[in-house]
Formats: C-alpha cells, structure tokens, sequence
C-alpha cells in the first residue's frame, strides 16, 4: 500500500522533548501531526481512537513506558501502528534496535535522522512491510517483565533472552480432603478473613488458609491489583471507579459488590481502570 501522507502521534513525559519532536514533524513534508500524548496511558487511549500510521514514542516514561505501552496495546486486543521509538539510551539502543529491525531515533533528536526514519516509514508502506515490523515489534515486547528500561536494552543488545514469570491460570484450593481446581481468570476478587482468604469466583466462594502476599505473588499484575491491605480484584470483573465526597474511592464490579480502595493503593488501581 502506496502512502503520500503518513500521520503521525507523539508520546514523550517531557514537555520540551515532545513539542520540539512535534515542531519537527509538522516541517516535515508527507508528514500529518494528529496530536501529542504527555504519557503513556495517554497513548494506550489515543493510539485507538486516533489509529495513526506511526508513533514517534518514548522509552522511558513513569507509569508506562514505551515497551508496557505496547504490551498493553497487545493485552487490549487493539491494532499497533509502526513505531519509532524515541530513546536517550544510546549505549545500547543502536545495537538493540538494529539487531530487532525497529526504527529508533536517539535524543537530542537529529533533523536528518528524524527525516531518514519518516522515509523508512514510508517505505515499509510501499513495500507492504509493516506486517513484518510489527511482528518484530511483538516479538521484542512478548516477554517484557517491567524491569529498568536501561537494563533490558542492554540485555538485548548482549544477546540475552528477556524471561517473563509464569502466572499459574488454575489455582489450587484444599479443602479438608478436598482440592478444587479454580481457573484464576474465574476469581473477582479475594479478600482477608482472619488467617483465611476468601476466593470470590464467578460460580461461588472458596476458603483457602494463605496469605494475601503469597497469593499476590501467584497471581498477575496485569490482570490482578490491590485495592487495599486485604483485598485484590481481578480488573477485568471492574465495571467502575467511584469517588465520594468524602474524598474516598471505591471501584464496583459487574456483580454490584463494592470495594473500598486504600490511599496507599489509589494511584494503580487508577491506572489499570484507565487503561
């Protein structure tokens, strides 16, 4: 597929960096600016609903970073753009990025360089390539752990294979002499009586005699958050977030039941609501 104008979304947390990416964009012939992202779960909403062709995005980012960004995009089931990764790294970017074919642009970003990966973009059009580059995309980001950006750079720039931990997708309860295998993306939430823990599953309620740490370290950060001290809910049985004049929140899953949500907590029960 032939492309004339290629439309283009910035994600970069610094202020400066971002618009002077933007500036350069706009000057750029063939090169449509649809609008500019100061983080990453900005990008995971917009990406969506702008559907751009590339994305000049950053590595580095608190709250997702470049590399969650696309992994979320993934866990979303939404389409990935060509992406132009945007890094300070380059002790390791170069050798990373060209090992895995991605297209990269180092900061302060050079003119010419900007120039040279928008016609590569391009290119990728033309030469119905971008199938193979987002491919390769995934494949970078397939097991992404959530280390230091730094480090997992490196790590690929070595050779290394990137190891993401095993979640168990059955969760084994004993019950006297019973053990009832309950499908962990069947558990709603868990939540604290005494020395037990009380499994809530879409087909009832199972006791089982562990800590709430210990089953938080089983269970997935990307599918699993704490609310407060004795209570985690799986994210996908969230129907929404509830703030009170009080000042308190509360999230409401799609069986009505209501869970407070502790300060210490707000802030990623936040970000996984809102992406």
């Amino acid at each position: 597929m032939a492309i004339e104008t290629i439309k283009a979304l910035v994600v970069d947390d610094e202020p400066l960096a971002r618009k002077g990416m933007a500036l350069r964009l706009s000057e750029i012939e063939g090169v449509e600016l649809l609008g500019e992202c100061q983080n990453g779960i900005d990008a995971v909403t917009d990406i969506p609903r702008l559907q751009p062709d590339v994305v000049f995005l950053d590595i580095q980012m608190p709250g997702l970073n470049g590399f969650q960004v696309i992994r979320k995009l993934q866990e979303l089931k939404q389409p990935i753009p060509l992406i132009v990764f945007v890094t300070a790294f380059d002790n390791y970017a170069i050798k990373a990025f060209d090992i895995h074919a991605l297209d990269y642009v180092l900061k302060p970003v050079d003119e010419q360089r900007l120039m040279d990966a928008v016609k590569k973009v391009k290119d990728y059009f033309s030469m119905h390539k971008e199938g193979e580059h987002k491919q390769k995309l995934v494949s970078l980001v397939a097991d992404f752990t959530g280390d230091d950006c730094e480090d997992i750079l490196r790590r690929l720039a070595d050779g290394e294979r990137i190891d993401s931990p095993s979640y168990p997708e059955i969760l084994a309860i004993k019950d006297g002499t019973e053990v009832t295998r309950v499908p962990v993306s069947d558990i709603q939430w868990i939540d604290a009586a005494g020395d037990y823990m009380c499994v809530h599953t879409t087909d009832g309620t199972h006791i089982m005699r562990r800590t709430m740490k210990e089953l938080e370290q089983d269970l997935d950060p990307n599918r699993f958050v704490r609310v407060h001290r004795s209570a985690l809910t799986n994210i996908k049985f969230v129907k929404k977030l509830v703030s009170h004049v009080s000042g308190e929140y509360h999230i409401v899953l799609h069986n009505g039941t209501e869970l407070k949500v502790s300060r210490s907590h707000r802030d990623r029960v936040k970000e996984m609501i809102r992406v």
